[in-house]
């Protein structure tokens, strides 16, 4: 009979209707579903598991679902400006747009229709999969990417090391191996980079925290150690005793050749790789991040306290004083990733307060701020790619974003493919060539135990090809 069903469904709607103003009362969570308060209790309790932190965690992940489906469907038009490549080409050939306005937009639109794509790592001696978490991933050339040197925690603890080689085609598709020969260690590794000793890119710099009666150390490794064809002279490989550093950075400007540096707590250290000679630098805080410059041999530093300092290899006054700083400014927490662009009198900086500030540091101002990123008290770095105009970063949310990097809008939000948590905070790069010199422009992810790319289209060439006949 139909009279029933009607009063089911007014029965229905008052219930909803009641379950949407159901008043909050302290201490209790009210669920719509059951049309009744639970008692909530503080933390974690194994009688009673619902707790205020467990509901919102369950919300966050009913979100980050619910965004991942979405994120998988088809994405053809930029959110910001309903634009597609077709339109943006037509508007530029009509002169409607200027090259530089069509730069930026054609990148944003290619940001927008970027869809994930699972790599599975390829190894010559091995058929099973890899089962240890990604702990970090460095990127030896952002611009032409065909191998990243990756760091994974091992379940019994400590770490392994090796290279990753990547092999990109003008379609779209990506190819990646795994270097046979990994390295283990029982320490942890806090920082590394990419050292350039015989020719570009030649080494690897890693920072080894001490366990025990060890001390820490800086290892500085030949990349061809990673080679599966066993080289027979792999090359310098040497290490720095230095305690326990939380960033390092290598000098490429000739005026400082094979020099290297570290941050340590409350000091730096520079050292010259080829005859061990040092200079130490007092800090009045932990050195969290560092990056050289260019141009010039000036190295600068990222603080705990907030402080963000440059220091001038070619001035030799190392006293006490802050004589020796050459810029000095501040942010309002902990510095977690210093990056300059292109033009060195421009510095981005990311912070444990999630902000993200371009400073000017020939006024020491800032001059933009990228808002959206989460960060609470995480070490995470900030990426920069110059030629497609983008920064990226990945929160302790695990969200990756991406933003314009001119004038700071956010362009895209890329959830996690697997539920948020502290050891499933996902570590990329972006390269405007990722494989090499076939492959496209896109991010590369790795996330827990496994690797992800997000790549733009394959008419991407094509509309490169077209822009340059405008």
């Amino acid at each position: 009979m139909n009279v029933p069903s009607s009063d089911s469904a007014s029965g229905d709607a008052s219930s909803s209707s009641a379950s949407s103003s159901a008043p909050e009362l302290p201490g209790f969570y009210f669920d719509p579903e059951k049309n009744r308060y639970f008692r909530l209790l503080p933390g974690h309790n194994n009688c009673n598991p619902l707790t205020k932190e467990g509901l919102q965690k369950k919300e966050e992940e009913k979100k980050r679902s619910a965004l991942l489906v979405e994120d998988d469907g088809p994405r053809k038009k930029a959110p910001r400006t309903g634009l597609n490549s077709a339109l943006l080409l037509q508007k530029r050939h009509l002169g409607l747009l200027p090259p530089s306005s069509y730069s930026r937009l054609i990148h944003e639109v290619k940001v927008s229709g970027m869809q994930r794509h699972r790599l599975e790592v390829q190894s010559s001696n091995s058929t099973s999969p890899n089962t240890d978490n990604f702990h970090l991933i460095s990127d030896c050339f952002p611009f032409f990417l065909d191998r990243v040197f990756t760091v994974n925690d091992v379940s019994h603890g400590g770490c392994k090391y090796g290279i990753m080689n990547f092999h990109g085609y003008r379609k779209g598709s990506l190819s990646v191996e795994m270097c046979d020969n990994l390295y283990f260690t029982n320490r942890k590794v806090n920082s590394v980079c990419w050292a350039s000793v015989t020719h570009t890119d030649s080494h690897v710099l890693l920072c080894l925290v001490g366990i025990s009666q060890t001390p820490g150390c800086v290892s500085l490794l030949p990349a061809s150690l990673f080679s599966n064809f066993n080289p027979d002279q792999p090359g310098m490989l040497c290490s720095f005793k230095i305690s326990t550093a939380w960033s390092c950075a290598w000098c490429l400007n000739p005026q400082a050749d094979k020099t290297f540096s570290t941050g340590l707590s409350r000091r730096v250290i520079v050292t010259d790789a080829v005859t061990g000679r040092r200079a130490t630098y007092l800090a009045g805080s932990d050195v969290l991040a560092q990056q050289f410059a260019l141009r010039a041999p000036v190295l600068f530093n990222g603080c705990r306290s907030g402080e963000i300092f440059s220091i001038d290899l070619r001035q030799r006054d190392r006293g006490r004083s802050h004589s020796w700083k050459t810029s000095r400014f501040f942010q309002e927490s902990a510095i977690t990733s210093v990056q300059l662009l292109q033009d060195e009198n421009y510095l981005l900086a990311a912070d444990m307060l999630g902000k993200i500030k371009l400073w000017d540091i020939r006024v020491k101002r800032s001059v933009k701020q990228y808002e959206g990123h989460h960060n609470e008290y995480a070490y995470l770095p900030i990426h920069v790619n110059e030629p497609e105009g983008l920064l990226l970063a990945v929160g302790q949310d695990c969200y990756t974003r991406l933003w314009s990097l001119h004038d700071s809008r956010l362009l895209r939000t890329i959830p996690s493919p697997h539920p948020a948590g502290k050891d499933s905070i996902p570590n990329v790069v972006f390269s405007s060539q990722l494989g090499g010199s076939r492959g496209l422009p896109g991010l590369l992810m790795a996330v827990r135990n496994d690797l992800y790319h997000y790549s733009y289209n394959k008419d991407y060439q094509e509309g490169r090809t077209l822009e340059g006949q405008c």
